[in-house]
């Protein structure tokens, strides 16, 4: 039986092990990929820790972020042939018939299947990708840059889409680390003005480097008094951040009619102030990853230079660290791991 190495998730809330594990043979409408790389996401660490309510079956494999060649076929793949970069992405499977996946929602799909999460992802050698949703890495890519596009990527851009924010337009991007340096980009590329907030120096000089007009450091000031002082309040809010109180603050950056997207994860309840909310129309919702038209796009911004993930590469054998790094909110960027 052939094998492969790969990081293992046995105990949730224990250390990854890294051993070797059989290999999988693709399965009617499956491709395996063999990984160049694959970006490392605060999804993969919550699900490693088991800390949300739905919780992977143990043993897994982590991983949604992978970027690598077609090595094998299986039986009537159409769309895919041997030697083809491919990348993976959190949406492995939907049902394709229910109400959602009919309306061009399939994020929303109740059966849908994600990759490092229902199924082995991309933290080993190999891993299988149903055809109809690899994506196609456009030619030229830095498979060390491509991979977060699959899913920070995708996941800014898709929520800075569903913001109604339109070009010439203020945008607040909350939360300047894996996810909201690549919107600062995204926002920028869209015609969009940004203001972004954060607590990190370092982070601020990143989001002004990448084009925002605005940084406030909401460890310093109030960010919601500056933001409006600024802008006079923002077309809308886009939060990447995790900090409870960043979902808070953001009523207080839109201005009226604006939109506020989450797209952090935090514990705990929003403390949604009603009134205000209603006194300023403001419309909020969620957004998570993307369709796959989303990802096309996502990607094809940065086949033009338009978006560049700034990444650090690592070895799968360091991924315990690079959790810990999570942990304590060290990771400037992304880290994607070389196979």
């Amino acid at each position: 039986m052939s094998t492969m190495r790969a990081a293992v998730v046995r105990e949730f809330g224990r250390r990854v092990t890294v051993e070797e594990i059989p290999r999988p043979t693709p399965g009617p409408g499956q491709i395996l990929v063999k990984l160049l790389t694959t970006g490392v996401c605060q999804t993969d660490l919550h699900a490693c820790d088991g800390d949300w309510a739905a919780k992977p079956r143990l043993p897994f494999v982590p991983g949604h972020e992978g970027v690598g060649e077609v090595v094998e076929v299986g039986e009537g793949v159409r769309l895919w042939s041997q030697g083809d970069l491919v990348g993976s992405a959190w949406l492995a499977s939907t049902c394709g018939a229910c109400e959602y996946c009919r309306s061009g929602w399939e994020t929303l799909c109740k059966r849908q299947v994600n990759s490092g999460f229902s199924v082995d992802g991309s933290f080993g050698q190999y891993m299988l990708v149903d055809e109809q949703f690899a994506v196609r890495i456009p030619e030229g890519s830095d498979p060390l840059e491509a991979a977060p596009v699959l899913c920070a990527g995708v996941t800014v851009y898709k929520g800075l889409k569903v913001s109604g924010v339109r070009p010439g337009q203020w945008v607040t991007i909350s939360g300047i680390g894996g996810l909201g340096h690549v919107a600062v980009q995204y926002a920028v590329a869209m015609g969009m003005r940004v203001a972004a907030v954060d607590v990190a120096p370092d982070k601020l000089d990143l989001a002004r480097h990448y084009g925002a007009e605005v940084v406030v450091n909401a460890g310093e000031t109030d960010p919601a008094s500056a933001i409006r002082k600024a802008t006079g309040g923002t077309h809308g809010v886009l939060v990447t951040a995790v900090h409870p109180s960043a979902f808070g603050q953001a009523i207080g950056m839109c201005r009226r009619g604006g939109t506020i997207v989450f797209q952090g994860l935090p514990p705990g309840d929003f403390p949604a102030p009603i009134f205000d909310i209603v006194l300023k129309g403001l419309t909020i919702r969620g957004s998570i990853v993307g369709t796959r038209q989303d990802m096309v796009e996502a990607l094809d911004f940065y086949a033009r230079g338009l978006i560049k993930p700034r990444c650090s590469e690592r070895r799968l054998d360091e991924i315990n660290d690079v959790f810990d790094e999570m942990r304590r909110g060290g990771i400037d960027g992304r880290v994607v791991i070389r196979h």
